[in-house]
C-alpha cells in the first residue's frame, strides 16, 4: 500500500471515532430503547432490573454519606450519539445513583450527562409542595457533554493583519461559541 492510501485509512478511522456514540456498545445492546421514563413513571415495580439510555440536564448533585452521589436530571430526548438534544420537551425528571463519589462541581447545575443503567425502582422526594416519584437508575457508565462558552470578540477581522490567513476572516464581530476547557 502507497503512503498516501495508508494516510487516508488513517484519516478515515480517526473520523468515524469522532462519531461514535458515547455509550458502550455492549450496554447499548442490553438497553431497551422503546422503554421511556413516562412508562417507568406509570409502573416502576414491572421495569425493575431492566436497562435503559437516558439523559438530560442535571438539576442537582448530592454526594451521600455512603460515598455515593446522587443525580437528580430533567430527562431530554436523545441524538444519534447519545447526546441530549437542546429541546423543551421532556417526560420529567430521574435519579442517578453512582457506587461512587462525583465532584458537585463538575457535574453543577445545567450540564448535560447521558446515562446507561439498571433501573433500581423509585424514590419519592419532594418537589415544591408535592411529592415527586422519581425513576432511580444504578448507574454503569455515564458521559458528562463539554460546556459550551459563547465569546465576545471585539477585534474584526479588517484589524488583523494577518486576517487573510487566519481562520478568523469570515467571522467579524459577534459571538461565538467554543469548548470550556
Amino acid at each position: 500500500m502507497n503512503i498516501g492510501l495508508r494516510f487516508l485509512c488513517f484519516l478515515f478511522v480517526l473520523l468515524l471515532s469522532g462519531c461514535a456514540h458515547v455509550i458502550s456498545k455492549d450496554l447499548r445492546t442490553k438497553a431497551d430503547p422503546s422503554l421511556t421514563l413516562s412508562q417507568v413513571r406509570q409502573d416502576p415495580e414491572a421495569f425493575k432490573g431492566k436497562m435503559v439510555l437516558w439523559g438530560g440536564e442535571i438539576i442537582e448533585t448530592l454526594n451521600l454519606k455512603d460515598a455515593t452521589t446522587q443525580i437528580e436530571v430533567y430527562q431530554k430526548p436523545l441524538g444519534w450519539r447519545g447526546e441530549p438534544r437542546g429541546v423543551i420537551t421532556s417526560e420529567g425528571r430521574f435519579l442517578i445513583l453512582t457506587d461512587q463519589s462525583l465532584d458537585p462541581y463538575l457535574y453543577r447545575s445545567g450540564r448535560r450527562i447521558t446515562v446507561a443503567g439498571e433501573i433500581l425502582g423509585t424514590k419519592v422526594k419532594p418537589l415544591g409542595e408535592m411529592d415527586y416519584h422519581y425513576p432511580l437508575i444504578a448507574s454503569k457508565q455515564i458521559h458528562l457533554w463539554p460546556e459550551y462558552v459563547y465569546v465576545y470578540d471585539p477585534y474584526p477581522y479588517y484589524f488583523d493583519p494577518w486576517w487573510y490567513y487566519g481562520p478568523r476572516w469570515y467571522w467579524g464581530i459577534g459571538f461565538h461559541y467554543h469548548y470550556r476547557r
